[in-house]
């Protein structure tokens, strides 16, 4: 189940993002909307309702938590962008990565 929303998810959302893999969640977030998209298969499923939804390509990171460690990690396919200056799938940028890690700290605040 994906769920995607611009507040802390729940216990009991978080129950439900846990559905496709149990101990790992695939996270998407706009850093600038403060919006995370999170429970998806694929971090591209995330990535396209933010798109439509109005965010835009540049402002889309990639991530995940592992719940048993509770480990944010940064990687995604869709983090390899040159036009941003991201050749990896791991978000390189610091002030990026920061964001990203604050923003999941705040999303996933139940369990983190």
């Amino acid at each position: 189940m994906v769920i995607t929303k611009d507040k802390p998810f729940t216990k009991d959302e978080i129950k439900q993002l846990q559905e496709q893999f149990e101990i790992y969640i695939k996270t998407v977030i706009d850093i600038k909307r403060k919006i995370c998209s999170a429970g998806c298969d694929r971090h591209f499923d995330s990535e396209k309702i933010l798109l439509e939804g109005g965010s835009h390509q540049s402002d889309l990171w990639g991530g995940g938590l592992d719940l048993e460690t509770k480990v944010i990690d940064f990687k995604s396919f869709i983090n390899i962008r040159p036009s941003d200056s991201n050749r990896s799938n791991e978000i390189h940028n610091e002030k990026t990565r920061k964001e990203f890690e604050k923003l999941m700290k705040y999303f996933f605040e139940e369990i983190l």
